[in-house]
C-alpha cells in the first residue's frame, strides 16, 4: 500500500480538536486553554469540536465522537486533528467511523497516543494515510528536550524530508504535574538518567522499515481483525514496528504480545522498537523479559526504553513513514523520512 502524507501544516491552518476517547474536566479547562493558545502561537486557527465532556470516561456517545473525527478528517479547512489525550474506550468507535469516506478525502494528519492508538494505527493501516503517535494537545505547552521534536514541528515538516530524533538521555522517575493547580507548567521533569537497551543480545543495530505501532493494551484488542493486518500494508517492505506498555503487568504484557505476534502483527519486523515504561513487572517476569518471552521468537533486533510510550519525553513517530533506527555504543537515534 502506498503511503498518503497531509500536506504540511501553513500559517493561517485550522487544527481541529476533539475527544474521541475521554475528554477534559472542568478542573483542568485551563490547561486545555493554555495548549490551545500554544497551537495558535504557531499561526493556527484552532477549531474545538462538540465531543469535549469529561464527566465520564468518554467525551459523548460513540456515534457523536465518530462522527465529529469523521467531519473533521474530511473538512478540507482542517489540517491536522489533535485530542487532549487519549483515554479508555476509543475501541468503540472503530465500526462507526468511516474509513472508506475519510480515504477518499485529502489527508489530514491525526495525531496522539496511548488509547489513540486504537484509532490512529488502523486508519493507517487501512487507507494508507500516516498519522503522528507521541504528542497530545495536552502536553503540547511542554518545551521539547534536545535530540527530539514536537508533533507540531512534525506535521509542518516539509514532504520527503528527512528528520533525526536521538535520546536526551533523561526521562521522568515518576508522577504527573497537577495541571490544576499549575495550568501553565512547561518545564518537563527529567529527574532520571536511561538510555535504549537491546535486549536480544548484544552488538550494533542498524535497521530500516516502514513504521508502525502504538500502545500494547488498546491494539492488543484488534489482533486478528481487518484493523490491525499489517500484512497488505507492508507488502514486500519490512516493517519497523514500535509498542508500549502503558499500565499493565508484565504477565498482561507478555501474553498480549504473545497474541499480537501469533496474529501476524508482527510477520514484516526488521526490528522492534519497546518504550520506557513504569508498567509493574510480575513477580517472577520484568517488563523486559515479558518483551523478549514473546517476541524474542522472531528473531529480530529488539531495542526497548525508546521514548515512544507513556513516560517523558516523547519522540514522534509517523506511522507509515520511512524509518531507520540505530543503536550504537556510539549513537542512538531514529531518523524519518516523509516519502
Amino acid at each position: 500500500m502506498s503511503v498518503r502524507y497531509p500536506r504540511p501544516l501553513r500559517p493561517g491552518d485550522r487544527v481541529g480538536v476533539t475527544s474521541p476517547s475521554s475528554g477534559v474536566a472542568d478542573a483542568l479547562r485551563e490547561r486545555l486553554d493554555v495548549a490551545i493558545e500554544e497551537v495558535r502561537s504557531r499561526g493556527y486557527e484552532v477549531v474545538v469540536g462538540r465531543c469535549m465532556d469529561g464527566t465520564t470516561h468518554v467525551s459523548a456517545p460513540a456515534a457523536e465522537r465518530a462522527a465529529e473525527l469523521t467531519g473533521m478528517l474530511t473538512d478540507p479547512t482542517i489540517r491536522a486533528v489533535v485530542p487532549p489525550w487519549g483515554g479508555e474506550t476509543a475501541i468503540d468507535l472503530l465500526p462507526l467511523l468511516d474509513f472508506e469516506r475519510i480515504g477518499r478525502a485529502e489527508p489530514t494528519w491525526l495525531v496522539g497516543y496511548s488509547d489513540m492508538s486504537t484509532l490512529i494505527t488502523p486508519l493507517t493501516l487501512l487507507t494508507g494515510i500516516a498519522t503522528v503517535h507521541g504528542g497530545n494537545l495536552m502536553d503540547t505547552p511542554y518545551r521539547t528536550p534536545k535530540g527530539l521534536r514536537s508533533w507540531l514541528d512534525v506535521v509542518a515538516a516539509p514532504r520527503g524530508e528527512a528528520f533525526a530524533q536521538t535520546p536526551p538521555g533523561r526521562h521522568r522517575s515518576g508522577g504527573y504535574d497537577d495541571w490544576a493547580r499549575h495550568p501553565g507548567v512547561r518545564d518537563l521533569t527529567l529527574d532520571a538518567e536511561g538510555t535504549w537497551t537491546r535486549l536480544d543480545g548484544t552488538g550494533d543495530v542498524d535497521a530500516e522499515g516502514r513504521l508502525i505501532g502504538g500502545c500494547v493494551e488498546t491494539l492488543a484488542n484488534l489482533a486478528g481483525t481487518p484493523y490491525l493486518d499489517t500484512s497488505r500494508f507492508a507488502g514486500d517492505e519490512p516493517l519497523l514496528v514500535y509498542v508500549e506498555a502503558a499500565e499493565d503487568n508484565a504477565f498482561t504484557i507478555c501474553r498480549n504480545l504473545h497474541g499480537m505476534r501469533l496474529a501476524g502483527f508482527f510477520d514484516r519486523a526488521a526490528a522492534v522498537l519497546v518504550g520506557r515504561t513504569h508498567a509493574p513487572d510480575g513477580r517472577t517476569l520484568t517488563q523486559h523479559e515479558a518483551v523478549l518471552d514473546a517476541l524474542g521468537p522472531l528473531g529480530v533486533p529488539i531495542v526497548a526504553d525508546v521514548e515512544c510510550g507513556h513516560v517523558a519525553p516523547r519522540l514522534p513517530l509517523v506511522n507509515g513513514a520511512r524509518g531507520r533506527v540505530v543503536h550504537t555504543a556510539a549513537r542512538s537515534g531514529i531518523d524519518q523520512v516523509l516519502d
